[in-house]
C-alpha cells in the first residue's frame, strides 16, 4: 500500500520515463550532438547497439560548468578492455572541449546483460525509466513497465550494507582534498538515493531530485531527516563540510543499510558478482 502522495507516475501507477531530448537546453545541445557524432567514430555499428543519456542534462536541470555528461552505451556484446579504453578517450575529449560540463561518464554494458532476468529490476529499470534514447533501437521496448515496488527498491539499492566496508576503505585512503571531495559527493548521492528508495513504495512515486528525495525520506524518518538533508547538500556542494564524509559513513550509512535490509531485504547477487 502507498500513501498516494508520489509523483512521476502515469495514471496506471507506472513510471513515466524521465528526461527527453527536447528538454536538453541550448547550452548543452552541442555537447549531446558531439557525443552522438563521436560514438560511431569510437565504437561503430558493429559494437554499439544503442546509446542513452541520463541525469540532469536530459532532465533539463543541468547547470553550465557544474553538471556532468552522463551516458549509457548498450554494446552488442559484453564490453572489452578496448571498449573501456575508447570510452575513457571519448570522456576526456568531451570534457576538454566543452566547458559547460564538469566531466563526462560513459557506462558500458552488453545488451544481453541489460535485458537479462537478474537485471530486470535494476539495470533494465534504469534503461527503461531513467535513460533517454540518443541513438539506436530503444531497449525499453523489450522491457516491462515498472511500478515503485519493494522489489524494485531491493534490487536497485539493497546492497549498501555490502559496500560499506569498501567505502570506508576508500575514505581512509583518500589522501588529498580533491579525492575526499569527490568521494563525499558520491557517498552523499548514494545515501540520498538509497534513503529515497527505502520509502519510495510507501510514498508511491518517483523523483531524481536530491532535495525532494531527502524531504520525502524525512517524512517517514524524522529522526534522521537532518542527516539526510546534510547529505543532500553535500551531494551538490561536497567541499562545504570536510568532516561530513566520516560522519555519514559512521552514522547515517550503517543505520540506513540496516533499515534497508529490514524493510526490503538484500539485493540478489548477480552471476558476474560471485
Amino acid at each position: 500500500m502507498t500513501d498516494g502522495r508520489g509523483t512521476g507516475l502515469d495514471r496506471d501507477g507506472c513510471f513515466v520515463r524521465e528526461g527527453s531530448l527536447t528538454r536538453v537546453s541550448a547550452r548543452f545541445a552541442p555537447v549531446v550532438a558531439e557525443l552522438r557524432a563521436r560514438l560511431a567514430d569510437h565504437f561503430g555499428p558493429g559494437r554499439l547497439h544503442s546509446g542513452y543519456l541520463y541525469g540532469s542534462i536530459p532532465r533539463g536541470t543541468a547547470v553550465p560548468g557544474v553538471s556532468d555528461l552522463d551516458a549509457l552505451l548498450a554494446l552488442r556484446d559484453e564490453p572489452t578492455d578496448d571498449d573501456r579504453a575508447a570510452a575513457r578517450v571519448l570522456e576526456a575529449e568531451l570534457d576538454a572541449e566543452f566547458g559547460q560540463i564538469d566531466g563526462a561518464g560513459l557506462l558500458l554494458f552488453g545488451v544481453d546483460r541489460l535485458l537479462s532476468a537478474p537485471e530486470r529490476h535494476d539495470l533494465g529499470w534504469f534503461v527503461a525509466c531513467l535513460c533517454t534514447p540518443l541513438t539506436g533501437p530503444d531497449l525499453a521496448a523489450r522491457l516491462p513497465r515498472y511500478r515503485p515496488t519493494s522489489l524494485l527498491a531491493r534490487e536497485t539499492n539493497g546492497d549498501l550494507f555490502a559496500d560499506l566496508p569498501h567505502l570506508r576503505e576508500k575514505a581512509a585512503a583518500a589522501a588529498t582534498e580533491a579525492e575526499r571531495t569527490r568521494l563525499t559527493r558520491g557517498v552523499a548521492r548514494r545515501l540520498v538515493r538509497t534513503g529515497f528508495t527505502l520509502v519510495m513504495p510507501r510514498w508511491g512515486g518517483w523523483t531524481s531530485d536530491l532535495t525532494q528525495s531527502a524531504d520525502v525520506f524525512g517524512r517517514y524518518y524524522p529522526a534522521h531527516a537532518e542527516q539526510m538533508r546534510a547529505a543532500s547538500h553535500a551531494a551538490r556542494a561536497p567541499g562545504a563540510r570536510p568532516e561530513l564524509l566520516d560522519e555519514l559513513l559512521d552514522g547515517l550509512a550503517p543505520w540506513l543499510a540496516g533499515e534497508y535490509l529490514a524493510v526490503h531485504g538484500a539485493k540478489t547477487s548477480r552471476p558476474q558478482e560471485r
